[in-house]
């Protein structure tokens, strides 16, 4: 695994991987979960590693990653190319667990990190807003007034972003719910990710 998680070295990631600004608010610790390089071509912007990310120090490497690879059309050794998929989160660091599951990502995470660390992706296609939270911040008043409404117009914010629902197994409902998430949406995402 770790050939697939070569990081590129930068001062900047070095930075944001030591980054403790909001430790006394993380209750495990601060522990920077993020993957960059200049070659990544695709971006996943979601919410927050969960509790089993801080602990590997792997992102997606749970449930939640396994429907979202199933949904890419993509294997584990893909997947975990930094060159292909980086992972750039809202929110770097395990925020604690709250009533319906996680917290929200911090909110000093985004403002301190996220355009420097777009700014060292200059191949990338593709946005991958997973979450409310990531669309929140990058659609802004473009975001419908839901997320399911959000994810339906997709084809409004192509080509730069792709705004998507958690892949989580909690979103088990709301999947059943909208099948055509994943009848509509998923082939359409599926194909530009193959180009």
């Amino acid at each position: 695994m770790s050939s697939t998680y070569e990081l590129y070295d930068h001062p900047a990631l070095r930075e944001a991987a030591a980054c403790a600004v909001c430790a006394g608010d993380l209750p495990l610790g601060p522990k920077p979960i993020f993957r960059v390089h200049p070659e990544s071509r695709v971006v996943l912007i979601s919410q927050a590693p969960g509790r089993l990310a801080h602990q590997s120090g792997i992102p997606w490497d749970d449930p939640s990653g396994r429907r979202l690879r199933e949904w890419l059309g993509v294997d584990d050794a893909t997947f975990f190319d930094v060159r292909k998929f980086a992972i750039l989160p809202m929110g770097f660091c395990y925020p604690g667990k709250g009533k319906g599951g996680d917290l929200p990502p911090r909110p000093e995470c985004a403002p301190l990190w996220q355009e420097k660390l777009l700014a060292l992706m200059p191949n990338l296609k593709l946005k991958l807003l997973i979450g409310s939270y990531a669309q929140a911040e990058y659609l802004g008043k473009n975001c419908k007034r839901t997320l399911t409404e959000t994810v339906r117009n997709y084809e409004a914010y192509l080509p730069e972003f792709f705004p998507l629902p958690h892949p989580s197994p909690r979103n088990q409902v709301f999947l059943r719910k909208n099948p055509w998430i994943e009848s509509e949406v998923i082939p359409v995402l599926r194909a530009l990710i193959k180009e």
